[in-house]
């Protein structure tokens, strides 16, 4: 399936629910439906600058694939990486690159976030993206 594709499912899916408690609601339950994180990437450098809580990002390169996987220490924050795990891990990092994550603004969800879990999906985005560019020129 392709971002877009993805980024469709997962709008028709916030599309069903009334409010934004509802909604709040399941993007913790993806969160915490998230596999648990490697020891190996919950290191310094893995670490999502930007955010207010700890968010961590781990990287691999599987059969030209990138795999992403994440951790935080916030309910809400974990449930927002997850969202983009589910929208991007598994695409190749060229793939990863070219799309568009600005759609994301269509999901309502800066509108509802603090300002400051709204920049950390300006410094989420930003990782993964510059992961997925050096996982291409590496």
């Amino acid at each position: 399936m392709t971002y877009e594709e993805r980024l469709n499912e997962l709008l028709e899916e916030l599309s069903f629910f009334e409010d934004w408690t509802e909604k709040y609601e399941y993007i913790i339950s993806l969160g915490r439906k998230l596999p648990p994180m490697e020891d190996c990437f919950r290191q310094e450098n893995n670490l999502i600058q930007g955010c207010q809580s700890r968010v961590w990002l781990g990287t691999t390169l599987v059969d030209g694939k990138m795999i992403l996987s994440a951790d935080s220490d916030s309910v809400i924050t974990k449930g927002l990486i997850a969202l983009f795990i589910r929208l991007l891990s598994g695409l190749s990092p060229e793939e990863i690159v070219r799309a568009d994550l600005g759609r994301i603004d269509e999901t309502g969800l800066k509108e509802h976030l603090a300002p400051t879990r709204a920049n950390a999906l300006n410094s989420m985005t930003g990782q993964i993206k510059k992961a997925a560019a050096e996982a291409i020129h590496s």
